[in-house]
């Protein structure tokens, strides 16, 4: 098998799942509980949460911990007043995009390499914007914002509302579950308020994540009981998770300049040999301002579904775009934001490698990629 959607999920790391194991048996007491077992507990769990803030530049008192990069992106959205301005780019996940339907919204527009357009953003923000949202890293083009460019302005309008006496608060917020374990990302650098990331994007389990949340920033609950998670977020803490996050976050740290340019390398190879097998192939925003590890492409003419299907008979795995618009067949807002027509979208695929792909797996699956393509063409032909 040859798995190649690794934006959409990433495997348990072997060392995140032998941390977690301990947490289900002999360590499974509650971390509220006044007991000495269960105080060593607390302290396991706030040293987890304390090594992964050290990765993004952050202390654990500034985590707040989630099931996921969705709630964590709910929670910052539902803090804001309904009828406040919010600004998000035009590539973001549905997590932020149907989020930001619900307030007053606009979007940012982009270039066709899928980074925001500065002078676009310079535009659309008000002195009544209270909220902007950018990814750091685009779901289906992993092409990296240029955030400390907005936190620039960002900080250029809080400056202007100072002198001018004016109250509105203004935040800024990015999503960088896609950039975890990829790019070095560090709170200050970014000037990010808020910031979302995602055990499940990096070697870590499903259904936990967090949201760093700046000492300026007044989140409002959404859940109630315990007083957990400073107020914000009730209930047991989900421990074996948040050690086994902490655990994978901080080896992909270790790694994390030696396993960039190994991914850039075989995404680079990926994309000769596709480029040579395949006439027509069209490559999506380019290498220089993309995550390693992502290599989306279209084929326009032909139906990526059908596409999808025939590589899952070669043992291939891949998608059409980032998996929660896939799933229900819909049309990627991305992909029109950066100006493909219904052809060039209707014949998008999302190649993304990880950490355990290798030289064999690219040349296997460029051949089946290739095999399936050109088997399809020929159909067509008939």
């Amino acid at each position: 098998m040859v798995y190649l959607d690794y934006a959409a999920a990433t495997p348990l790391s072997e060392k995140a799942k032998k941390a977690m194991l301990p947490f289900f048996d002999e360590k499974f007491f509650n971390p509220s509980a006044a007991y000495l077992p269960a105080n060593k507990i607390r302290q396991d769990y706030e040293k987890a949460k304390g090594d992964i803030a050290h990765v993004i530049g952050a202390k654990a008192a500034d985590l707040i911990m989630t099931s996921g990069a969705t709630e964590a992106n709910s929670l910052v959205f539902a803090s804001i007043p309904d009828d406040a301005e919010v600004l998000i780019s035009a590539v973001e996940h549905p997590s932020i995009r149907e989020n930001a339907k619900r307030k007053n919204y606009q979007m940012i527009s982009v270039d066709k390499n899928g980074r925001i357009d500065l002078e676009d953003f310079r535009k659309k923000l008000t002195p009544k914007t209270q909220l902007v949202s950018v990814c750091f890293a685009s779901s289906e083009l992993g092409a990296i914002q240029p955030l400390s460019d907005i936190a620039r302005i960002i900080q250029e309008e809080r400056t202007r509302r100072a002198f001018a006496d004016e109250k509105t608060p203004l935040f800024f917020h990015s999503d960088a579950s896609q950039g975890l374990g990829l790019a070095e990302i560090k709170v200050a650098r970014l000037g990010v308020d808020l910031l979302t990331i995602n055990a499940a994007k990096v070697y870590g389990p499903k259904g936990i994540g967090a949201l760093y949340v700046g000492r300026n920033v007044r989140l409002k609950p959404q859940s109630y009981g315990g007083g957990q998670e400073m107020g914000l977020r009730s209930g047991t803490e989900n421990v074996p998770a948040t050690v086994a996050f902490a655990t994978a976050i901080l080896e992909a740290d270790k790694h994390l300049g030696g396993e960039r340019k190994r991914l850039a390398t075989l995404r680079n190879q990926f994309k000769k040999r596709l480029e040579e097998k395949i006439p027509g192939v069209e490559f999506l925003s380019k290498e220089k301002v993309q995550l390693p590890n992502f290599l989306p492409i279209t084929i326009p003419g032909l139906d990526a579904e059908r596409l999808i299907f025939a590589l899952e008979d070669k043992d291939v795995y891949l998608s059409t775009g980032a998996a929660c618009a896939a799933s229900k067949g819909e049309k990627s807002p991305t992909l029109k934001a950066i100006g493909l027509n219904d052809e060039q979208i209707a014949g998008s695929l999302r190649i993304t490698l990880g950490a355990p792909t290798t030289e064999e797996d690219v040349e296997y699956a460029a051949n089946a990629i290739a095999e399936v393509v050109l088997a399809e063409r020929e159909r067509l032909a008939k």
